[in-house]
């Protein structure tokens, strides 16, 4: 199945994991929007937009598609059954409140205390930072997705960041093309480790040293 899979895909599959049951969930912008394509049918969840949405569905296929239906990032997408529309205000306030379980964010950096870098790079030109803001600071569980290095095979996960941070020791869990990790007062716990890479390689590739659980994962995803 993986095979099949491109690396976006592959990590957004693995994140779905994260979602139990019952849970509020928030996808950010980029690769969490791909996590919605993959939630199990067995899971009765409920996935929030910022921009006034809850219940958003998958993806739409083209005869679905209606361009006044979209997510905080511009991308149409479809409502399940029982979907309830509302004002930005509202949403923020579901957030504010602390009623989203789970954020599931993208990333540029993290550091090793948790601290989270996503939502502009200086020099360029950004829509805006969008939620991320108030949700590192609203959801009970914070859980970033990404690549594991830059195109220049630089690490993103860092000793501390170097780009304009979104907050400040916030991400609980970081999973990204090669392996997942857990933020811990110790430092990053290496707890999994995706097909086709070692234990060598995601230390080799990440900046701060990693504690490598006894019961780590290999081949997990």
């Amino acid at each position: 199945m993986n095979g099949r899979l491109t690396v976006r895909e592959r990590i957004a599959k693995r994140a779905e994991k994260e979602i139990k049951d019952g849970d509020y969930v928030n996808l950010g912008i980029g690769i969490p929007t791909l996590v919605a394509n993959f939630i199990s049918p067995d899971k009765q969840i409920i996935l929030h937009s910022e921009n006034g949405l809850l219940g958003i569905g998958p993806y739409p296929a083209p005869e679905q598609v209606d361009p006044d239906l979209i997510n905080a990032g511009k991308e149409t997408v479809t409502a399940v059954e029982g979907a309830s529309y509302f004002s930005s205000s509202d949403s923020f306030a579901m957030i504010r409140g602390g009623h989203i379980d789970l954020a599931i964010l993208g990333g540029m950096e993290v550091s090793r205390s948790g601290d989270l870098a996503n939502w502009t790079i200086p020099g360029k030109m950004v829509k805006g930072m969008g939620g991320a803001m108030d949700l590192v600071h609203g959801a009970k569980r914070i859980v970033v997705i990404m690549d594991h290095v830059t195109k220049a095979n630089e690490p993103k996960i860092l000793h501390a960041c170097n780009l304009p941070l979104t907050g400040k020791q916030v991400v609980h869990r970081i999973i990204t093309d090669r392996a997942v990790i857990d933020v811990m007062a110790e430092g990053l716990l290496l707890a999994e480790v995706a097909d086709g890479y070692t234990i060598e390689d995601i230390i080799m590739a990440t900046e701060p040293p990693l504690i490598i659980s006894e019961h780590v994962m290999m081949n997990a995803y």
